[in-house]
């Protein structure tokens, strides 16, 4: 019998973020994979992508989806149940949403690698859809759909002969939410593309998306009353009012090209990651670095920011307030840590090892299904 004919099916290919960049190296990994989505928006992502094959559904022709896409939220699950996967022996669901719902058949193995259960309906719904979160008419229409959609979301769940968690933090969400057992595979990290800097310039630093849930707000308040200097590199809904915000020693530099948020890597002197995230990216990228995270004691941070006699990256901060980062932001001017080890730490999670870690993931996996598929 001949290689598996792969589908690796996506919710959307609109940025190049955190799910993007796995599913980039899946493409490198497999590299004779068809790629689905509901949507793409051409040259949005990175050529290893834009070079695949790529079908998407229904969601792509509608009214102003390329920037509104998700005001279709209630049409997702009928979007990725359309799509024919008769052709392939194996599915992989890179799933935050919807992808995972995809329909397979007895003869064809579907591992969904999950960044998280859908948030919007369930751990988030109310930073998504609370009061001043949205407008009236879309609370009022979530509001109409969301047990829908949850029951969706747990009957999908039950799909996938095998679920891969991007972090603990996620496999336990997963088993609560799910009622499923899923493994353990780390998101990639470009760390080897990344050196240990010892010096710095004198200011810490934020890398991220700017929207409510990212509580990026704590830290320029806690900033602005040290007076100490704080860059934050990214964009969003929250960008101007961050900016009004920020005294005279917080800087707004917008979003930043990769070699600019690394040379920002390189020259701060720690990072500050103030949300609670499913896993969390950029803690690891500054650990590659050798320079302090200073994050908040919950969700994905806790595997990466350790505070362990043998090894410390970084100082955490137990309550998601103002007050409580002060005090960490002050506990990281008296500790010390060890670059070089912190770069060792952060190797874990490198990119080749990602991808050797799902390609062995997926061949054993299709090696045992293979011995017992039903024939035709």
């Amino acid at each position: 019998m001949g290689s598996p004919r792969i589908a690796i099916v996506h919710e959307w290919f609109t940025s190049m973020r955190g799910g993007e960049k796995c599913v980039e190296a899946l493409c490198e990994v497999f590299p004779d994979a068809t790629l689905y989505a509901l949507l793409h928006v051409k040259g949005s992502v990175s050529p290893t992508i834009e070079r695949m094959p790529l079908h998407t559904s229904f969601i792509q022709h509608l009214p102003f989806a390329a920037h509104h896409y998700r005001h279709y939220l209630p049409l997702f699950p009928a979007a990725v149940e359309h799509f024919d996967m008769s052709a392939y022996d194996i599915v992989i669901s890179s799933n935050h949403c919807v992808a995972k719902g995809v329909r397979t058949g007895p003869r064809q193995l579907h591992i969904c690698y999950c960044y998280t259960p859908m948030r919007y309906i369930w751990t988030q719904y109310d930073d998504y859809f609370g009061r001043g979160r949205s407008g009236f008419f879309t609370r009022l229409g979530m509001r109409a759909v969301v047990g829908y959609l949850r029951r969706w979301d747990l009957r999908t769940a039950q799909h996938p002969q095998h679920i891969i968690a991007i972090s603990e933090n996620i496999r336990e969400r997963i088993r609560k939410i799910y009622g499923r057992e899923s493994d353990v595979i780390y998101p990639p990290v470009e760390t080897s593309a990344l050196n240990v800097e010892t010096h710095h310039e004198g200011f810490d630093l934020i890398v991220s998306a700017l929207v409510p849930y990212k509580h990026v707000d704590l830290a320029v308040e806690a900033y602005t009353k040290l007076g100490l200097r704080l860059v934050v590199i990214g964009d969003g809904p929250d960008f101007a009012r961050l900016r009004r915000m920020a005294g005279p020693t917080v800087s707004m530099a917008g979003w930043l090209s990769d070699d600019g948020v690394r040379d920002h890597f390189r020259r701060c002197r720690a990072v500050v990651f103030p949300g609670e995230e499913d896993f969390g990216i950029v803690p690891v990228e500054a650990i590659a670095c050798g320079k302090p995270v200073v994050a908040y004691a919950r969700g994905g941070a806790l595997e990466t920011v350790l505070e362990r006699p043998e090894l410390r990256t970084g100082v955490l901060f137990r309550e998601q307030s103002v007050d409580s980062l002060i005090a960490a932001v002050r506990t990281l001017e008296t500790a010390s840590f060890d670059p070089d080890a912190m770069h060792r730490f952060a190797i874990g999670f490198d990119r080749e090892i990602y991808k050797e870690r799902m390609r062995e993931y997926v061949f054993r996996h299709w090696a045992a299904f293979e011995g017992r598929a039903p024939q035709p």
